[in-house]
């Protein structure tokens, strides 16, 4: 707690929040929070959800597109991804802003990316809800806005950039992020102001390519002339241009330009409406059309309008800081904010099938998502959530696989399991609406059973292995389907708790082989070797019993629990490959969300857990910057000590997830550390594919969320609330006036909107510990009727308020 303390110090600006009812959400929004240190945000202008994404581009950490890392600006375009990891995402067909010294000689102009990269300056940078803008160290400025499908840039060149016969330009390079690009076109019309691209490009994380296109119309200045680009020259002897890559893969650089009348004696400002689409050209320049019909008018129009988007967006919930730290508000508001940037909405740019289902593109990654992200989403959006799913089971019933990954059109690499299963049972446990259950289960079930030949990026790998073993081996003999033969500690325990989700849909819509998938949500057990070590540095850490890597013929192999940890090498598909995905056995081992009390047990009971927990958030094994570590954070309740779960976030927050440029401890991964962020301020923590919510203490006095399809508050009071939170206890909680002892509750909780009132004190206390009072585990009475029930209490006849 001190330390937490004492970082929460440094953070205060000034008095804490007073409360503002009618203050503006908007303005606790700080899009740069994570874009340096690998928070790799999206910290430019879009819509929710949006499919334009309009940002400065940068040659330093661009995975999402600009950083605050001090690198230099090589363009300013319309497509990306927030959070991502992988190679850097999108960023097609930017445009890039210059003057040349000698009008009649454009090759006194920089083309080339190196080239032309230029610094900007740290103090103009803007990022609000909706808007982007920034100055180059040219004196170029360059704001930004959007709308749905398309993105209106204003570059205003000042009266003092060059002079004499200088010439304004702006380029457009066939390019995107990291040059994957394998070939495109150009044409340019200077007569019309128009520049036409379209290109092929791979996905950052995943298999196959994908085309994209733009439509860029000038206005606001005399177009004096235009042509082509390729490497390091231009001419304006043609209008058109073919490239692919050159001799033996070879990057060949190549777009085209436009540059205009410079006027002297004042600024001048031209403005670019970029319309991207997935489709044609033709439907690139519609949707630039139909998104901003009079570019020179509505920059403006577009931003208020961002703006009352994001409102409306946010408008489910409201807090009352009871004198939090202002800077503890932004954290939670830009939180929530980051999580609806992606998955984005891209129904009508689908080229690869005909469907009047939602499409949703920017799964980037499930295996991260599913954690917090989605069950977010459920809470104070779930119509939207609901048309994700919708997607995913569209995208089952066209390409035969629920995706685990996907982005940019392609199959994105498989992490660990089947993890859409698990957002699946998430939304049906939840009651989500309109959503075709009994196709959900057809294709959870196909995940279960039948093995794709390429396992990379969808489906499971090896099921002959699952079924008659009930482990995947290290060193599996897979003849059915091909992928990474690594990662069977870490596939085996996610096939576990993924056969657990479909066995969850399957007993609710009273399918006969429920009993089966519900059977093998134990293998976890079978890769548990009860007399392993483990050491640090050569000193036995005092634990024994992990999971380890176990051959075809049931002998033991060996990975050093340690290995992939914080304190040890990074372990990733292809890098450093090992039996555990991005995270050590340590971490691994507290992975059996369905049956927390048979791991208990398994680990030698309550105390003898607590203390591994303990050790493996204090030694620094846990790795707060990866989504398996999140719900670590909060196992405590599972051993009847939920006072250490509220203890261990509060140390965690603000000191990992802040404000600042570095705020994030790691990859945000489309929403993911802001997912935990808001979930762990409001006090209440998901874990999903399940009706449970474990309950803290959280960091305002008053979180309020109305649902937004039933249109009833659920409201979560803080009394005695202490905003230098030395009181993060609970001493006590009443559930709409009736006394209750339960460290969790259901989702019914927001959707009916019920009332916790939660007293806090310095101490832990009793609340919560007694064994009933226990989030439900699939080995215990109550759990096997909880757990695996829609709404959670149903056949077991159990009410949450007794």
């Amino acid at each position: 707690m001190l330390l937490s303390r004492l970082i929460l110090i440094t953070f205060v600006l000034g008095v804490g929040a007073q409360e503002t009812p009618d203050s503006d959400n908007l303005e606790y929004i700080n899009p740069l929070i994570g874009s340096t240190s690998g928070g790799n945000v999206f910290a430019g202008a879009s819509l929710p959800y949006g499919l334009a994404k309009a940002v400065a581009d940068v040659d330093g950490q661009n995975t999402g597109g600009f950083s605050t890392d001090g690198s230099r600006v090589t363009g300013f375009s319309a497509l990306h991804d927030s959070g991502t990891g992988g190679n850097p995402s999108l960023g097609n067909f930017p445009l890039f802003p210059q003057v040349c010294p000698d009008s009649e000689d454009v090759n006194t102009c920089d083309f080339p990316k190196s080239a032309r990269a230029t610094g900007y300056i740290n103090d103009s940078v803007v990022a609000r809800p909706g808007y982007f803008g920034l100055t180059l160290e040219s004196g170029i400025k360059v704001d930004m806005t959007v709308s749905e499908r398309a993105a209106l840039f204003r570059f205003t060149f000042p009266s003092s950039a060059g002079s004499g016969n200088a010439s304004p330009l702006i380029l457009l390079d066939l390019t995107d992020l990291w040059d994957s690009r394998q070939n495109a076109s150009i044409a340019i019309d200077p007569e019309n102001g128009r520049i036409l691209a379209n290109g092929t490009f791979l996905p950052s994380f995943g298999s196959g390519s994908y085309r994209s296109y733009t439509c860029v119309d000038f206005y606001g200045a005399d177009i004096r002339d235009g042509g082509v680009w390729v490497n390091d020259r231009a001419g304006t002897e043609t209008q058109d241009l073919y490239v692919k890559r050159g001799f033996n893969l070879f990057y060949l650089q190549a777009g085209g330009f436009l540059r205009f009348r410079r006027l002297f004696d004042e600024d001048m400002t031209v403005a670019a409406r970029v319309g991207v689409s997935y489709i044609s050209s033709q439907q690139a320049c519609e949707n630039a059309e139909r998104g901003i019909p009079n570019p020179l008018n509505d920059f403006e129009r577009l931003r208020t309008g961002a703006e009352g988007a994001w409102r409306e967006r946010l408008s489910p919930i409201s807090i009352k800081s009871g004198g939090a730290d202002v800077e503890l508000e932004r954290s939670f508001w830009s939180a929530i904010y980051r999580n609806m940037l992606s998955p984005q909405d891209m129904t009508g740019e689908n080229p690869l099938w005909e469907s009047k289902e939602p499409y949703f593109d920017s799964f980037y990654c499930i295996w991260d998502s599913f954690r917090v992200q989605h069950p977010l989403l459920t809470i104070i959006d779930p119509e939207t959530q609901s048309q994700m799913v919708r997607s995913l089971l569209d995208t089952y019933r066209h390409e035969g696989w629920l995706p685990d990954c996907r982005m940019s059109l392609c199959k994105g690499w498989t992490q660990g399991g089947s993890n859409a299963d698990v957002v699946l049972a998430d939304a049906y446990v939840k009651n989500l609406t309109g959503i075709d259950w009994g196709l959900a289960y057809e294709a959870m079930v196909n995940d279960a059973e039948n093995e794709p030949l390429e396992w990379s990026y969808e489906g499971r790998g090896g099921l002959q292995s699952w079924k008659r073993l009930n482990y995947i081996p290290y060193l599996d003999f897979d003849y059915l389907g091909f992928g990474t033969n690594s990662r069977s500690i870490s596939r085996t325990v996610e096939y576990s708790y993924n056969d657990f989700c479909v066995s969850t849909v399957g007993r609710g819509l009273k399918k006969d082989r429920y009993t089966t998938y519900l059977s093998r949500a134990g293998n976890w057990k079978n890769l548990f070797k009860n007399d392993q070590t483990s050491f640090i540095n050569g000193t036995d850490t005092g634990f024994v019993g992990f999971f380890q890597p176990r051959y075809l013929n049931g002998t033991w192999g060996y990975q050093d629990p340690i290995a992939c940890s914080a304190l040890a090498s990074w372990c990733s598909l292809t890098s450093n490959p090992s039996e555990t995905f991005e995270s050590s056995v340590w971490e691994y081992q507290f992975y059996v969300p369905h049956d927390m009390s048979s791991l208990i047990t398994t680990l030698g009971g309550d105390d003898a857990f607590i203390s591994r927990l303990d050790f493996f958030h204090d030694s620094g094994l846990a790795d707060l910057g990866n989504e398996p570590v999140f719900l670590t954070v909060y196992q405590y309740h599972y051993a009847g000590r939920p006072g250490l779960s509220s203890k261990r976030v509060h140390g965690y927050i603000p000191s990992r997830f802040n404000t600042s440029t570095s705020g994030l401890p790691g990859n945000d991964d489309s929403g993911a550390m802001g997912a935990f962020t808001a979930f762990s301020m409001m006090g209440l923590f998901p874990n999903p594919g399940q009706n449970v919510y474990l309950i803290t203490a959280p960091f305002f006095e008053e979180i309020s969320i109305t649902h937004p399809q039933t249109n009833q508050t659920a409201v979560i009071r803080s009394v005695n609330f202490d905003p230098a939170y030395n009181r993060i206890y609970i001493q006590s909680v009443r559930l709409n006036g009736q006394a209750y002892t339960r460290n969790w509750i259901s989702h019914e909780f927001f959707t009916e909107g019920w009332t916790l009132e939660l007293v806090l004190g310095e101490e832990e206390s009793g609340w919560g510990r007694a064994v009933e009072d226990r989030p439900p585990s699939l080995s215990t009475d109550l759990g096997r009727d909880l757990i695996i029930d829609r709404g959670g209490y149903g056949e077991a006849g159990a009410n949450i308020l007794s």
